[in-house]
């Protein structure tokens, strides 16, 4: 009886989470970074301000559903992130993996789809704090390369989407050439969850019978320098680390900490 009713309040507890959510995304178009804007003029400065603004609100949101009991939350190596400048590559088996690592990150970029700015709760933070697009890939990349090379903390998920229920990552090349072309190291971030929730082609009240917990663990930078030096051109050194990444993540989710 305790287990059902548990479940049934979490379904709830999720719901009241993504209308904060929802409702915080507004806040921050309408009232938050419309007031920024009226005191801060220099465009760096803006973007800036506007990004703590948002990692203010991915804190509120992480907090509101532990408290309300969604979820529980682990994180090991965090103080690898205190740097500046980091490809951060992760694998992506939930719908606030992203909300996670911006929250741990200061000063943060990441690569959004396009259509997500046809989302009236994320057109505002996504615009206001100049977020990349992928709408196309030689902009990307160069804007990514340009981004590090300004002592943002890049996130990105080489899937490109949330990795599915097999939990098989598949990755593509994008976060291969922004490492091999921009020369970056690589900060690589393992995301597990148990039991999963909020997964690929799952509703957000599709959660799980038990709590989920979540660990993040950051691990040892992967020094890319190897397949520069080792690969005739960018091309063959760019499928090399994709290859590396590849199996790298596979090893990694198979020595998942939670068995």
């Amino acid at each position: 009886m305790y287990s059902r009713t548990n479940h049934f309040w979490r379904i709830i507890a999720t719901g009241i989470g993504f209308c904060a959510f929802g409702l915080g995304g507004l806040i921050l178009r309408c009232i938050v970074f419309p007031i920024i804007g009226l005191f801060i003029r220099d465009r760096e400065k803006k973007k800036y301000a506007s990004r703590n603004a948002i990692r203010i609100a991915f804190k509120m949101f992480i907090w509101l559903i532990y408290t309300l009991g969604v979820m529980r939350y682990k994180v090991t190596g965090g103080e690898r992130l205190h740097r500046k400048g980091l490809l951060i590559v992760s694998n992506h088996p939930s719908l606030i993996d992203t909300i996670f690592l911006m929250i741990l990150t200061k000063d943060t970029n990441c690569i959004v789809k396009s259509s997500l700015t046809k989302n009236p709760f994320i057109l505002g933070p996504v615009n206001a704090a100049c977020y990349i697009k992928n709408s196309d890939t030689v902009d990307l990349i160069s804007d990514s390369i340009h981004a590090l090379q300004s002592g943002e903390n890049l996130i990105i998920f080489p899937e490109g989407t949330r990795t599915p229920e097999d939990g098989i990552v598949r990755f593509k090349r994008g976060a291969a050439n922004i490492a091999i072309r921009g020369q970056r190291n690589i900060t690589p971030i393992f995301i597990h969850c148990k039991p999963r929730m909020l997964g690929k082609d799952k509703k957000w009240w599709q959660i799980p019978s038990l709590q989920s917990e979540y660990l993040i663990e950051i691990k040892e930078d992967i020094d890319v320098s190897s397949f520069i030096e080792n690969s005739k051109n960018d091309v063959l050194a760019v499928r090399a680390l994709t290859k590396h990444l590849q199996h790298y993540f596979d090893k990694g989710n198979e020595e998942n900490a939670f068995t």
